[in-house]
């Protein structure tokens, strides 16, 4: 029989809550783009740059598996990801992504509609346009998640 004391319970519990916690927060992202799409690559070179996995998919057409991973028509973009049982759709900031993952929302995933210049992956010097990062849900609710 093992008896638990205050060195084995300092020596397991820290190392079984970091286990836990590195599995609440995925890290690997899945993106469907075109092969030949380099504001995609820059978006995926801006998500690893933010510490993520990145695997990327190349598709000829993004639109039957953004239909299929439940994202309105208005909300598209140019590349559609998964992570985390959410969908990522165009151009959000990683820092978005994070605290969607953190706050674990019942929503379906976050976008970025279009391709707004000053976007992560659509820089074009100091020429930006504002926009949001919409919130969506499996209903098509949407609200804005964050403003830039």
């Amino acid at each position: 029989m093992t008896f638990w004391n205050r060195r084995h319970f300092l020596a397991v519990v820290p190392a079984a809550l970091m286990a836990c916690s590195a599995q609440a927060t995925p890290t690997e992202i899945v993106v469907h783009k075109s092969p030949s799409c380099g504001c995609c690559n820059l978006w995926i070179d801006h998500v690893r740059a933010a510490g993520f996995q990145v695997r990327a998919v190349d598709v000829a057409d993004t639109t039957p598996i953004a239909t299929r991973l439940g994202v309105p028509a208005n909300l598209r973009s140019c590349h559609t990801a998964e992570i985390g049982g959410y969908v990522i759709e165009g151009h959000v900031p990683a820092r978005e992504i994070r605290r969607l993952l953190t706050e674990r929302s019942d929503a379906a995933g976050l976008a970025v509609p279009g391709m707004p210049l000053g976007s992560p992956g659509m820089e074009m010097g100091d020429r930006r346009e504002n926009y949001d990062v919409i919130l969506f849900d499996r209903a098509g609710g949407t609200r804005i998640f964050a403003s830039y």
